[in-house]
C-alpha cells in the first residue's frame, strides 16, 4: 500500500499535534512536581493542557477536511 501525499500530511499534522501534547505534559508533569505529587497548579495546568489538545486536534480536523 503506497501513501499519497495527502496521507503524509494527514499523519504529519495528527502526529505532530499529538506530540506537542506528550511535550506539555512532560513539560508540566516536571515543572510542578514536588516529591513526585503534581501540586494544585500542575493540575490546573493538565486540565488546561486536555482542552487545549481537544481544541487544536478539532483544528486539526477542520484543516485536514475534505470537503
Amino acid at each position: 500500500m503506497e501513501i499519497d501525499a495527502e496521507m503524509r500530511r494527514k499523519i504529519a499534522v495528527s502526529v505532530g499535534a499529538v506530540v506537542v501534547f506528550i511535550a506539555l505534559l512532560v513539560a508540566i508533569g516536571t515543572r510542578f512536581s514536588t516529591n513526585h505529587n503534581l501540586t494544585g497548579t500542575g493540575a490546573y495546568y493538565i486540565v488546561g493542557v486536555m482542552a487545549l489538545f481537544v481544541v487544536l486536534m478539532a483544528g486539526a480536523g477542520v484543516y485536514l477536511d475534505d470537503g
